[in-house]
């Protein structure tokens, strides 16, 4: 079989296995939902109704369903409302920037520059996010998330903008306000939709169901933000996908102006003392540092993984001189995302997320170790299949592990700290990235991974010691 013809069978085994696990889905919750209903009526006809997180409550010991875990109508109604208020900015946000990704290195290169110069291009925005990032995060937490939201919107607007002119020294303020845009997208919306969700009452529980949410649609959003940007490309040139990106922008910019109520951290120390805060965090407690190692060497793999998929494919043996479908597969690769977001949702009730956090790095190690000791390229394929969906794992199980474990005050600092390393590891692979080759680049990648499941399996063996010796 010819590559493109394992890649149609795979995209039907990917799209079946998403629709199989909806359906399962699906069936568990009417099924669960009706037989908890019954068991409500039967104990005292109460009305309460059921979110994801509270479908799989068994009965107790006297036969009776826990209620504290249940949401009256109103209470569902009020949550889905918070919740959609928040997917609905956080999707433009993320739309605004698949639409820019995969034209931003073709851009560069219709305007004449040198891979070179592409390079120091792109790193510039890496170092731009390392630098900032330090100083994003007190800024995010004294000033408000709100606020904050509506500045990620101008800056990476005018990010954008700056893309529209071919000139050097414009386009890498281009990659400056990009880099500071990139650090509160991961940061404010996450924040405040935490701090708002605890502000309103609402169970920790379901924190879970929002990341879940946020997780799966976005994998819809980049899909369809792929397949808008090549048509757009392909009818009104390169630059057209910034354009429309900077109106999505704008949008969710007047979203969040109209929208949101404002929330803070700590917002009555000083920003250092807010950074001195939020480092001394990250020292002295365990649980944070591990979090963020975890959040770090995973990202970065993540992060080589996006710039190294499309040689790696090219150069295998069997497909020199092989014209690919990148945007179908990338395509695969999202909807891989999505499997992994409902596979997440389906295990969350079974495993606590501390666990099901190593086994995703685990498994992720295993998959970037098949291009070291493989060249043959639907092998390859699968295995970067297979880390799509723990990448889909991995972004609500994180989300979850974040909002229990930060404290709210230094939220959004602290989460900003951990892009630091993440960026850094980065940066040094794209300055490498002549002198190693892609079987080594992925070697690396395995590495990080397998170093933060032993160090994150080193800190929980400690947390759990220090308990004991507590109690």
């Amino acid at each position: 079989m010819d590559f493109l013809f394992q890649f149609f069978i795979t995209s039907l085994i990917c799209g079946g296995l998403q629709f199989y696990i909806y359906s399962k889905k699906d069936n568990n919750n009417t099924t669960t939902t009706t037989n908890n209903n019954n068991n409500i009526n039967n104990n005292n006809n109460n009305n309460s109704t059921l979110l994801d997180i509270g479908r799989n409550e068994e009965p107790n010991k006297k036969g009776e369903i826990d209620k504290s875990n249940f949401l009256t109508e109103n209470e569902e109604k009020q949550f889905k409302k918070f919740q959609n208020k928040y997917l609905l900015t956080y999707l433009l946000a993320m739309a605004s920037d698949w639409l820019q990704g995969p034209y931003v290195y073709v851009l560069y290169e219709s305007y004449g520059f040198t891979k070179q110069e592409i390079a120091i291009l792109f790193i510039f925005g890496f170092l731009s996010s390392l630098i900032f990032g330090m100083a994003v995060g007190p800024v995010i937490d004294k000033y408000g998330r709100k606020r904050m939201g509506i500045l990620f919107g101008i800056l990476y607007g005018l990010s954008c903008l700056t893309k529209v002119i071919n000139n050097f020294s414009i386009l890498l303020i281009g990659r400056l306000l990009g880099g500071i845009a990139t650090s509160l997208l991961f940061s404010v919306f996450e924040s405040w939709m935490i701090a708002e969700h605890n502000s309103r009452g609402f169970k920790e529980e379901l924190l879970s169901s929002t990341f879940y949410k946020s997780s799966l649609l976005n994998g819809l959003v980049a899909i369809g933000s792929g397949l808008f940007a090549s048509e757009v490309a392909n009818r009104w040139g390169y630059v057209s996908p910034f354009l429309w990106a900077f109106s999505l922008l704008v949008t969710c910019s007047i979203l969040i102006a109209t929208q949101w109520n404002e929330n803070y951290g700590d917002s009555s120390s000083p920003l250092v003392t807010t950074l001195k805060t939020s480092i001394q965090s990250l020292i002295n407690d365990p649980a944070i540092i591990s979090l963020g190692t975890v959040q770090s060497l995973f990202e970065a793999s993540m992060y080589t993984f996006v710039f190294m998929w499309t040689p790696t494919l090219l150069e295998s043996s069997d497909l020199l001189n092989v014209q690919l479908p990148f945007g179908l597969i990338f395509a695969t690769f999202m909807v891989c995302v999505m499997i992994g977001s409902s596979i997440f949702n389906l295990f969350q009730k079974i495993l606590k997320p501390e666990i099901l956090i190593q086994y995703i790095l685990l498994l992720s190690s295993i998959c970037f170790i098949i291009p070291f000791f493989f060249n043959n390229s639907f092998i390859i394929y699968l295995s970067f299949l297979f880390f799509e969906i723990l990448c889909g794992c991995y972004f609500p199980c994180a989300g979850t592990l974040r909002s229990k474990y930060i404290p709210e005050s230094i939220r959004a600092t602290v989460m900003n700290l951990f892009r630091v390393p993440l960026n850094l590891l980065v940066v040094t692979i794209l300055v490498n990235i002549e002198r190693i080759s892609n079987q080594g680049i992925f070697l690396t990648c395995s590495i990080w991974l397998m170093i933060a499941l032993i160090y994150y399996k080193i800190s929980i063996s400690k947390s759990q010691e220090l308990i004991k010796v507590n109690k």
